[in-house]
């Protein structure tokens, strides 16, 4: 089914319950859905025409057509995990400071309990909760409205355990990987390097302090090279590491996502960029 043909058909569905059944058709399929790993940065990104919010928009254009999205916001810290199960996400703004115009978006994607159900399925070595309380967090609405504009799509959100540490999180991702064949679009949303506590408002979009962008060349290169384990061991790679990731907030979706790569899978590395001093807009595409 072509993108056009796919909005045709969802412009003309006038219930939520139909548009749950579209998502609920979970066959598997040989060929993987892509894996994403998206750096968010500022909510702002979510309403200025940048370079970021323009390469959302083209994989939008780009990837196989989705008939759910999974995102695992850094927005979204539980004891225990969770899954969001309702059917009318609310889009949350989880943020302050910024001008009204932020405020005032509204992303009204369906949830789908259907989906829900299928994540908590796929998941056995704990017990995923059904959310109904949620919904859609800036780590989530700021990229997918750029990717998916006319809100037909189901989004739902996995919740991030704060109470485990890297190594559960890479492993808890493995469990998810049948989702990929069933049409799901899996998406970390974080980022690689994320201090807010020293950035540089003051010096503009293009400015990385040296530390940043020694760390987020580490990490470019373990990710190129597979280094899974010591990606997962971060707090091991010595003092730059430590002012990349003074919480692991930020970091843990990019565990997600590498946690769902197979052997075949082809890597692309896009957004390549420190912004503010202390942020890593670095992203990654995983098969497709």
């Amino acid at each position: 089914m072509t993108r056009q043909e796919f909005l045709h058909i969802t412009m003309g569905i006038t219930t939520l319950s139909g548009l749950a059944g579209f998502a609920s058709d979970l066959k598997a399929s040989e060929k993987p859905m892509p894996v994403l790993f998206l750096g968010h940065g500022s909510p702002m990104n979510g309403i200025e025409d940048n370079s970021y919010s323009q390469s959302w928009e083209k994989l939008g254009k780009t990837l196989p057509l989705p008939k759910a999205v999974l995102c695992i916001s850094a927005h979204w810290l539980t004891k225990g995990t969770y899954v969001t199960a309702m059917e009318k996400p609310k889009t949350i703004h989880d943020f302050g400071g910024f001008p009204q115009a932020l405020f005032d978006v509204q992303y009204p994607a369906p949830g789908s309990p259907e989906v829900a159900k299928a994540v908590q399925s796929e998941i056995h070595s704990i017990h995923v909760h059904a959310d109904h309380e949620w919904g859609l967090d800036h780590g989530t609405w700021s990229v997918v409205k750029r990717m998916y504009p006319e809100a037909k799509i189901p989004v739902l959100q996995l919740s991030i355990d704060y109470s485990k540490g890297p190594q559960y999180h890479y492993n808890l991702a493995k469990e998810l990987n049948a989702l990929r064949r069933k049409g799901i679009l899996i998406i970390g949303s974080g980022n690689m390097v994320h201090n807010l506590g020293i950035i540089a408002w003051q010096k503009g979009e293009n400015y990385g302090y040296d530390w940043a962008k020694e760390m987020d060349a580490t990490f470019k290169k373990l990710i190129q090279s597979k280094e899974h384990n010591k990606l997962i061991n971060y707090e091991q790679l010595g003092q730059s590491a430590k002012l990349a990731i003074p919480t692991p907030d930020h970091y843990y979706p990019l565990l997600y996502t590498l946690g769902l790569q197979e052997d075949k899978d082809h890597l692309r590395i896009f957004n390549d960029d420190v912004t503010m001093g202390s942020i890593s807009m670095t992203s990654l595409q995983i098969g497709g």
